[in-house]
């Protein structure tokens, strides 16, 4: 692999192809000790239902929000908490 003078490399089409990577996704691109880490970020719309599992069924959005408010009401409290001690 060569790097042009703009510090630009190619990704060979195996890895690409591996990774499920083309003109259209992002990678991250960070450095471990001497090595260079590349992995593909995914597409947000590819997240899309992965948190079905967590999701409360069978109740009002007015119902569910309440809870949400009662939840992060009580986390505050809690971290609020722990920083007096």
């Amino acid at each position: 692999m060569s790097i042009t003078s703009q510090g630009q490399i190619s990704i060979p089409v195996m890895m690409r192809r591996a990774l499920s990577l083309n003109k259209y996704n992002k990678a991250s691109v960070r450095l471990d000790k001497k090595r260079i880490i590349i992995e593909p970020i995914p597409d947000i719309m590819e997240l899309e239902g992965i948190l079905h599992v967590y999701a409360i069924k069978n109740k009002p959005i007015e119902e569910i929000m309440r809870m949400e408010k009662e939840a992060a009401a009580k986390a505050i409290v809690e971290n609020y908490k722990k920083t007096r001690q």
